[in-house]
């Protein structure tokens, strides 16, 4: 999955999910934890969803030789926790995370937020948006998930509900028996999700060493941090790109699989385009 030349190195990728758990792949490269749900110093996942999607992000392959190795496996990871073992939270503290986020993206060096969570609460929609918009005009990248509730029509979660952030739906899990990719439109109309990428029965690091250190998972949880990787190649290779840079070149750079606009966005992330400007269409 990585590429020769780019390797995402000094670029910060703040998830916020479960936590991550100290693999070997990810050895000098988390630069900072917060625990908001336990208050806990060090780092850990008492579930394992955050450590996944920090591998398909960020991890190098280590543990195995580098057969399972991530999209940018020399970036930086800065973890917020925000989910309980059982994978559940609160919005309050999502929108915590955001804020500590805001206040440390200079020290941390963080360009990317990636965000696999989703909620369907009604009353937390408002709050939740607000939050990841806020830290779009902060200048970050906010990238988050479509939700794994479709596969009927407004089945996105917040906060890919926004009409700012980047929302990822899975573009192997859009039709038939696993058409499970939230899609559009919202609430308030905005078509979503922007892109698709894969996220089917992908292998990435366990929340553990033993007897295996990686495991599988699907969902556009795993979609999303491909995406987020592939940020952190761009940036590494151009530095000053905003994120409405981003987000216009994931436009031009996307290879539309002839589905609807609420079903692809605009189509299936590419890698090879997004780094080199090549439009797909």
């Amino acid at each position: 999955m990585k590429t020769k030349t780019l390797t995402g190195k000094h670029i910060g990728i703040a998830i916020l999910d479960t936590g991550i758990f100290p693999h070997r792949d990810f050895y000098g490269r988390i630069r900072g934890f917060m625990d908001f749900v336990n208050g806990q110093k060090a780092p850990y996942d008492d579930n394992g969803h955050g450590t996944h999607v920090a591998g398909i992000a960020g991890g190098n392959g280590a543990a195995w030789k580098g057969k399972y190795c991530g999209i940018a496996p020399e970036c930086d990871l800065i973890v917020c926790k925000v989910l309980d073992k059982n994978g559940n939270g609160d919005a309050r503290q999502v929108i915590q995370a955001l804020e500590w986020i805001k206040k440390n993206q200079l020290h941390y060096g963080i360009r990317i937020v990636n965000i696999s969570v989703g909620t369907t609460q009604k009353s937390t929609h408002e709050d939740l948006i607000r939050a990841v918009e806020d830290a779009w005009d902060e200048g970050l990248i906010v990238v988050a998930a479509a939700g794994n509730m479709g596969p009927g029509p407004g089945t996105i979660t917040a906060p890919g509900s926004s009409r700012k952030i980047i929302t990822v739906g899975s573009s192997d899990m859009l039709l038939k028996n696993q058409g499970i990719s939230g899609r559009g439109p919202t609430d308030t109309c905005i078509v979503k999700p922007d892109i698709v990428a894969p996220g089917n029965q992908i292998i990435s690091c366990a929340n553990r060493m033993e007897p295996m250190p990686y495991m599988i998972k699907s969902g556009t949880s795993m979609s999303t941090p491909v995406v987020s990787g592939g940020i952190a190649l761009l940036l590494e290779k151009s530095p000053s790109l905003t994120n409405l840079n981003i987000k216009k070149r994931l436009r031009t750079t996307a290879k539309d699989l002839g589905y609807p606009h609420n079903l692809q966005g605009w189509g299936l992330f590419c890698l090879e385009n997004f780094l080199n400007e090549k439009n797909s269409s």
